[in-house]
């Protein structure tokens, strides 16, 4: 076993652990790699582990991989921060964007998004702990968003996105409370089935607090090196 896929079943461990100390199953729980700053080498052979969904944060870095890894079979997620002058490339490339938070962007990526392709999955991101250093929508404005994203065309609003502040447990269960009271607001209930929360340091208390995504990057691929 190499050092990616040793990394990948420890983190799947981790996953399974914390899953089964809250009462759940693992397969409740997906894992997508964080995959920014790192080569498409490193992809591939992540890949290679079993690896399937990757998510991104910087634009041209991960459409340059999309092209290079274009012959393997990656769930592509976009986990930045959307920009309006990009959301053209983000509703053609990408599987799922992760950083919705204004309406307008939604009506972007939803005008975009070509009728041949899927429907674009839509997590919106919330700024549940109030940082002044964190984008994403307040939680008082996510009933309104819900209501109003869930009906456009061409996207499928899938649930929440949030990014505490370290050694804030409570903040995801603040999150989970959320995602649970907005549901019924949806359009499309059915769709509304993803908390995607915790990362390589917290993603034990973010499972213990109902995330069904946790985004990893440290624990798979090491530190990053942002020199590149």
């Amino acid at each position: 076993m190499n050092t990616l896929q040793q990394a990948r079943a420890q983190v799947l461990q981790q996953i399974q652990q914390a899953s089964t100390a809250a009462g759940r199953t693992a397969e409740s729980v997906q894992l997508l790699a964080v995959s920014k700053t790192h080569p498409s080498e490193m992809l591939r052979e992540m890949y290679a582990a079993g690896q399937r969904a990757f998510g991104e944060n910087y634009l041209q870095e991960s459409l340059d991989k999309i092209e290079a890894l274009k012959d393997l079979e990656i769930e592509w997620h976009f986990i930045g921060h959307v920009q309006r002058n990009k959301t053209k490339h983000l509703a053609s490339s990408f599987a799922w964007v992760h950083g919705v938070d204004r309406l307008i962007i939604a009506e972007r990526l939803s005008s975009q998004r070509e009728e041949t392709q899927a429907p674009l999955n839509i997590c919106l991101q919330v700024n549940i702990d109030a940082q002044d250093t964190k984008d994403g929508c307040q939680p008082n404005e996510v009933a309104d968003l819900v209501a109003q994203i869930s009906a456009l065309p061409n996207l499928r609003l899938r649930g929440l996105m949030v990014i505490p502040a370290p050694n804030h447990p409570q903040a995801f269960t603040d999150a989970k409370t959320l995602f649970e009271q907005v549901k019924e607001l949806h359009a499309k209930p059915e769709d509304w089935d993803t908390l995607s929360m915790g990362m390589s340091s917290d993603m034990t208390d973010a499972i213990a607090a109902g995330s069904t995504m946790v985004r990893v990057g440290t624990a798979l691929f090491g530190a990053r090196d942002y020199s590149k």
